[in-house]
């Protein structure tokens, strides 16, 4: 299988280094300034689950490679639309688009440009970051990458990415209720990252507070009232399955959006929390907590500017 990885940052340099640990056939599609990274020093990964450096064939959008089985698309929402772009080149009548964006409406973007059938569902949980040398410094105890077909059930095309990434060290899994995995961590993420940017805090920190676990039980409810109102997949019992994940979270944990933050870097304001927002709109659903969170990610984006 030929797999294309577009971008060698923290969550493509990760889980592409360590299908190229195993040996399979990985390209990596990245910008001028990091291939002459990896032709220099190739793909350096420092892991707790055990490092990896490896020589990498790197491209830019420039070169011409053919059509790929399947490209793993790992960039952050803001960059969705230059990596629509740049891909166009390397799908092919059989191409698979594996995205690991978190959020939910870039499925529909993705379908508009390729069609339904070429997407697979896909969502990752890793906490690693690429610091200023180009390694990738990797974290966490959980390193999984969790994919599936969007309709529910195992197909042949299916099989052949669980024979790829079999194998590998990480965890790499086959999901037949994808969707629902996806809807959970929407869920999670979005609490998490707007609970913490918002009080510019870790997670520890807030919950010790009088009145932090009441108020992340409230963005919880916020966030599932609106969920729930468009049908999305969620268990009955998903507050307290979250509200055990979320205190059973190291006190120093902090998510990706708030160390973004601290680095004075975008975030992924509107598609996280702004197509959450305007569903409740559009719904006329109250959710203070979540225009307050919104708005103070806004109000950072214009600091930016």
């Amino acid at each position: 299988m030929r797999i294309l990885v577009v971008g060698a940052g923290a969550i493509g340099g990760y889980f592409g280094g360590r299908l190229l640990e195993k040996g399979e056939n990985v390209t990596f599609l990245v910008r001028e300034r990091r291939k002459k990274q990896l032709d220099t020093a190739g793909l350096v990964v420092e892991s707790v689950h055990g490092n990896v450096t490896q020589a990498v064939h790197a491209i830019t959008a420039s070169e011409s490679a053919g059509p790929f089985d399947l490209i793993l698309l790992s960039t952050k929402a803001y960059h969705l639309e230059g990596a629509i772009e740049s891909i166009h080149p390397y799908v092919g009548e059989d191409t698979m688009i594996l995205p690991l964006l978190n959020g939910i409406s870039h499925f529909t973007r993705l379908e508009e440009e390729f069609g339904k059938d070429k997407i697979i569902g896909g969502l990752c949980f890793l906490e690693s970051t690429l610091d200023e040398t180009g390694k990738v410094i990797q974290s966490s105890p959980r390193h999984d990458l969790v994919f599936g077909e969007r309709i529910g059930k195992r197909s042949e095309r299916i099989s052949k990415i669980e024979e790829a990434f079999s194998g590998t060290n990480t965890g790499f899994r086959l999901s037949e209720n994808i969707n629902h995995e996806i809807w959970n961590k929407y869920l999670f993420i979005s609490a998490l990252s707007g609970i913490t940017t918002l009080m510019r805090a870790p997670i520890g920190p807030i919950r010790e507070t009088e009145i932090g676990e009441s108020i992340i039980i409230q963005l919880l409810r916020e966030l599932i009232a609106i969920m729930k109102r468009i049908d999305a997949p969620l268990a009955e019992d998903i507050e307290t399955v979250q509200m055990n994940q979320i205190n059973a979270l190291a006190y120093p944990m902090k998510s990706s959006m708030q160390r973004d933050m601290e680095k004075l870097l975008p975030v992924e304001a509107d598609h996280l929390h702004g197509y959450l927002l305007d569903i409740a709109r559009r719904e006329e659903i109250s959710v203070p907590l979540l225009a307050a969170i919104y708005t103070n990610l806004k109000v950072y984006e214009q600091s930016l500017k």
